[in-house]
């Protein structure tokens, strides 16, 4: 019963949100915000209580609710982007007109995160996506006057829609193989051979990843909403878009077996990691920029899914989550830094410079993987692909250091991180779903070549952009291959929707006069 107890006492918090929401529009703004701010902080401690106890004491309760370590980490992260965007939006936010229209709407679809992470329930889990969706929606259309923000609203509010009717599907699917709708009790069965009910199952939760996630194609909606208020941004790229990581790593039990599904996550977030990765390095808006950023991270995150590495997705999402907060939270500081970085100019490595960089990362990682192998017992198993992207990044550090020269600058900062990285990744193996599960060679190619590529495109974009044939890739780059504008046509095709129409300033001073 205590246990219980503190399964459902992290769920009342939201009562509070919808409380204090509900009476914003009778009691003045500075009181309101400080009960929300209140509130997200009651929650984040709640969670964190709540995470040590169910370390301390686990259990499986039968329940709707599940008291698993995975959804406390995912509680305290809930709650802690919470706490900083309710803090963040209590300054930026207070003065405009309809903040408590926002307030309302950003506390809705905050209880709907928590609810989400916590459900055990096939039905429910789909009942709060769905309500984190419609609640995004109404956030996303707060500056409705917006033409470019209500088109990505409406892309997004069908793709959504798309993506909740894929789980259900999957839902369903695995109702009817189990008898059961407790996500628990669906996994149990786990590992074992799929039929092709399950198989297609698994191939729709997949895809409802890749749509949440905002892969290519699909992608344009992310790229277009940072019209939308700046906490509204560091809610959507710092929670809200990982959710479809936690779905793929909730589930990854159901994906080991499913090898149609992880080659759609292998091909389709495989080359929006290399594309997006890419395209990013063009732009010259910093909020767009970070876009075009999380939609590559969540590319090498679904990547990571499909290759059955469920502690580094979940490290991943972690990570990325609080980095990308900060990093729209503070983007008018990356300006700043954006514009101090381009005014340095760096030489192009010499082809010696590049091989002794590359010889050198990969002597550094052999030497990782050779500690991880003889502190373990075993030497790692497949795959070694992350590996080699390790060694492609390590080289380029060393290529930006000047060579052996620039080594020693950063090798301390390098070996702390290092060895942070693998203390956090051997905790959360605990957390996250785990099984024997053996990587394809053909994967393991395809990733590799996919890395080389970024690579190579990065070196090419970073010291080659004056060759003719680099600059007219990088207008594709700049122009996103143009695949937005056809997924745009696509869905105006299906479903039309009438934009606002920005006005001009003499329109505006003309009905001003009128009034």
């Amino acid at each position: 019963m205590w246990s219980a107890l503190l399964l459902y006492l992290p769920l009342f918090v939201p009562l509070i949100f919808l409380a204090a929401g509900l009476a914003s529009r009778s009691l003045e703004r500075p009181l309101i915000w400080g009960v929300a701010a209140g509130a997200s902080l009651v929650a984040l401690l709640t969670s964190l209580v709540f995470l040590v106890l169910i370390i301390a004491f686990p259990f499986s309760p039968d329940a709707i609710l599940q008291a698993s370590p995975l959804a406390a980490v995912m509680q305290v992260l809930a709650s802690f982007i919470a706490f900083v965007v309710i803090r963040y939006s209590r300054t930026s936010m207070a003065t405009e007109a309809r903040a408590a229209t926002y307030l309302v709407w950003l506390q809705l679809t905050l209880a709907a995160v928590t609810l989400a992470v916590a459900s055990n329930h096939m039905l429910m889990l789909l009942a709060a996506w769905t309500c984190i969706s419609l609640g995004l929606h109404q956030l996303l259309m707060f500056f409705p006057e917006r033409p470019r923000a209500a088109l990505a609203a409406h892309k997004k509010f069908l793709l959504a829609r798309l993506a909740e009717l894929c789980l259900l599907g999957a839902f369903l699917l695995l109702h009817h193989v189990h008898r059961s709708w407790l996500i628990s009790d669906v996994l149990a069965a786990y590992p074992a051979r799929l039929s092709w009910v399950e198989q297609l199952a698994a191939l729709l939760i997949a895809a409802a990843a890749v749509a949440k996630c905002a892969q290519l194609p699909v992608h344009g909606w992310l790229i277009q909403v940072v019209e939308a208020p700046t906490p509204v941004s560091a809610l959507l790229h710092g929670g809200i878009i990982n959710l479809g990581g936690f779905l793929l790593i909730l589930f990854g039990p159901l994906l080991l077996q499913a090898p149609a599904a992880q080659w759609l996550l292998l091909l389709v977030a495989g080359l929006t990691m290399l594309l997006a990765g890419l395209i990013m390095t063009t732009r010259i808006s910093a909020k767009v920029r970070l876009a075009w950023s999380t939609s590559a991270q969540m590319g090498l995150m679904l990547v990571e899914c499909a290759l059955g590495l469920f502690e580094l997705a979940l490290l991943h999402l972690l990570a990325h989550s609080c980095y990308k907060a900060h990093a729209f939270l503070a983007a008018g500081d990356a300006v700043a830094a954006d514009v101090r970085a381009r005014q340095v100019q760096v030489a192009p490595p010499t082809s010696a410079q590049v091989v002794l960089s590359l010889l050198l990362a990969s002597l550094l990682v052999v030497g990782v993987i050779w500690a991880l192998g003889f502190f373990a017992g075993h030497a790692p198993s497949a795959p070694w692909s992350p590996w080699w992207l390790l060694v492609l990044a390590l080289a380029t550090l060393l290529m930006r250091g000047h060579g052996v020269s620039g080594l020693w600058r950063w090798l301390p900062t390098l070996t702390v991180t290092l060895t942070a990285y693998v203390l956090l990744k051997n905790v959360l193996a605990g957390l996250a779903p785990h099984g024997v599960y053996q990587v394809s060679l053909e994967a393991d190619l395809w990733l590799g070549v996919l890395f080389s590529l970024l690579f190579a495109g990065y070196h090419l974009q970073t010291h080659f952009a004056h060759l003719p044939w680099v600059n007219r890739l990088n207008i594709w780059l700049y122009s996103g291959l143009y695949l937005d504008e056809w997924a745009t046509r696509a869905t105006l095709a299906l479903w039309p929707v009438r934009l606002p129409v920005r006005m001009h300033a003499k329109q505006a001073l003309v009905i001003q006069g009128e009034i």
